[in-house]
């Protein structure tokens, strides 16, 4: 992927050591708090991307792409560790698994998760990736914080049933069987991920649970995002950002 530059922003890929750990410090913060070393054996199969405050020199937000030839090499990717992921083994295209993203808590600039999308949307092109996938995270694992964001997904969200991925994580919380409720929207919009609703706005869809994640204290939804249903006017958006 080539250097992306927004305004005081710069997204680009790691290249080399200190890059890298540059990235598994700031996820350290974001999900475990403090400072250290955030690392798994997904990362050396991985390509990292940094965005930059370059005002300031610090990185403000990163993640990093497994990138797969298509639905058969599913078992490779993190996902896969909580999802049972054996329908989506028919999908015959380019996939990345998109993961670890996080922005520094300090930082609060809308212009930084649009400029990550613009690089992710730049990485899809020049690879010719027809899905995203990956775990969007809600903080904690307490899922009555967010019981009107689960009913909108189960509501509105759920993955199509050729894809749907089944239950595997010893831990979940089954939302779409549990919540059949009306929701309080704004109290949904209010507690659903950045990330998430971003997956949302362009056709994404959710698993119909929620995994429990205790080491990084968080509870996750596995998402997908085929490409070719990104509405023609989002993807134009996205492009113009990408460049």
């Amino acid at each position: 992927m080539r250097t992306l530059i927004r305004g005081r922003y710069k997204a680009r890929m790691a290249r080399d050591h200190h890059d890298l750990a540059a990235a598994q410090s700031l996820r350290h913060l974001v999900f475990r708090g403090g400072q250290g070393v955030d690392a798994d054996e997904f990362d050396p199969a991985c390509e990292h991307v940094l965005v930059s405050d370059e005002s300031e020199d610090r990185l403000v937000c990163c993640f990093r792409f497994l990138p797969l030839s298509g639905g058969r090499e599913i078992g490779r990717s993190y996902s896969a560790q909580y999802y049972e992921l054996s329908a989506l083994e028919a999908f015959d295209a380019p996939m990345v698994e998109m993961g670890r993203f996080c922005i520094h808590p300090d930082v609060t600039d809308p212009d930084v998760l649009r400029v990550a999308w613009g690089a992710m949307t730049r990485y899809v092109d020049e690879n010719a990736v027809e899905m995203l996938f990956g775990c969007s995270s809600f903080h904690g694992t307490d899922a009555a914080r967010y019981h009107d964001a689960f009913a909108v997904l189960a509501d509105r969200h759920l993955a199509p049933k050729r894809w749907l991925p089944r239950v595997k994580a010893p831990q979940v919380f089954r939302f779409a069987e549990r919540l059949r409720r009306k929701p309080d929207r704004k109290s949904a919009m209010t507690t659903m991920p950045p990330l998430l609703k971003t997956y949302l706005s362009m056709g994404g869809w959710v698993s119909d649970h929620a995994v429990v994640d205790c080491d990084l204290n968080t509870l996750h939804v596995f998402t997908g995002l085929e490409i070719a249903a990104i509405p023609p006017a989002r993807k134009r958006l996205l492009r113009a950002v990408a460049g």
